[in-house]
């Protein structure tokens, strides 16, 4: 699969102290699931973010933020944050902190039997 490395490294240094943190390669990238949710992750040379639906038009105003659309429809509650989004550390932990702040209200994505 490839996906930009360095940006999975620095979400990876940047979770390492919260607890449940599972990673799963999907979608051509890599998701960092925090209490069993979609969190974050990093799809060739993004930062995918999954952020609350309330947040998502102000977010996507930010330079270097732009609505996920990997289905080639947008989908609320889902951004992509290119380089110039996450090129400073407090930029960086601004989206991760958006990320983890809606995780604690998410609900978990139903399994499939």
């Amino acid at each position: 699969m490839s996906y930009n490395q360095a940006i999975a490294n620095k979400i990876r240094e940047r979770l390492a102290d919260l607890p449940s943190i599972v990673e799963k390669e999907m979608m051509g990238g890599i998701a960092f699931m925090y209490n069993d949710k979609m969190c974050v992750g990093v799809i060739k040379d993004e930062m995918m973010c999954r952020i609350s639906p309330e947040k998502f038009e102000e977010a996507i105003e930010v330079h270097g933020c732009r609505p996920m659309d990997f289905t080639g429809r947008t989908m609320k509650g889902w951004i992509f944050v290119d380089h110039e989004g996450m090129k400073t550390a407090t930029l960086f932990d601004y989206w991760i902190e958006l990320a983890l702040a809606f995780n604690a209200t998410a609900n978990k994505s139903k399994k499939k039997k």
